[in-house]
């Protein structure tokens, strides 16, 4: 028994461990399935703040918090009555921000949130409702991590979105900004 524990901790110790730098498509999915929430960047549809940019925190999940298991597409559990959301209904294009600063990596390490070697990834595209098809997936990505959402008011008229992934930005390591193709990404494991 002892040594069947020892085996399966270093199983998901190995799992579990950072992609070097020289792979940003990995990076960059790893990033994304181990945060639970991003910073999303719209163009303000707000009187007073027409057409500037405007960032907001929202949960998201690629998939349940299994190593592995993600699928690499950022679901999100929105409302109209969420003022990013107006702005979406306007201009859907937007940019999210998932960084290992919110993961226990980065605290381990003593790495700064803006220290590159507290990896960040930067994805550009655009938020779209899922189709009924798609959402059975993204309901059991976000309530898998986010239990709460379950017991959210109902009078809200909540729904699930997802990002749509049309640029991706790794910053891993020293020597600037990666770019990585939504092929590349969608095509390896976390």
């Amino acid at each position: 028994l002892l040594l069947l524990c020892a085996a399966s901790g270093l199983l998901v110790a190995a799992v579990a461990a950072i992609p070097p730098p020289e792979e940003a498509a990995r990076m960059a999915r790893y990033v994304l399935h181990n945060c639970d929430w991003g910073a999303l960047a719209t163009l303000s549809a707000q009187e007073g703040l027409r057409g500037r940019p405007f960032a907001n925190i929202f949960s998201l999940s690629d998939g349940p918090p299994e190593p592995c298991s993600g699928s690499g597409v950022p679901y999100m559990y929105l409302t109209d009555m969420e003022i990013s959301v107006q702005d979406l209904e306007v201009n859907s294009n937007a940019s999210l921000t998932v960084s290992l600063a919110q993961t226990p990596y980065c605290r381990k390490h003593r790495y700064d949130p803006q220290n590159p070697l507290c990896a960040h990834i930067i994805f550009v595209g655009s938020i779209v409702k899922v189709n009924d098809s798609e959402a059975d997936l993204a309901k059991k990505a976000l309530f898998s991590r986010h239990p709460e959402m379950e017991s959210w008011p109902k009078d809200h008229n909540w729904f699930f979105a997802k990002f749509n992934i049309t640029n991706i930005w790794v910053l891993d390591y020293f020597g600037g900004l990666k770019i990585v193709t939504p092929e590349e990404y969608y095509s390896v494991k976390p």
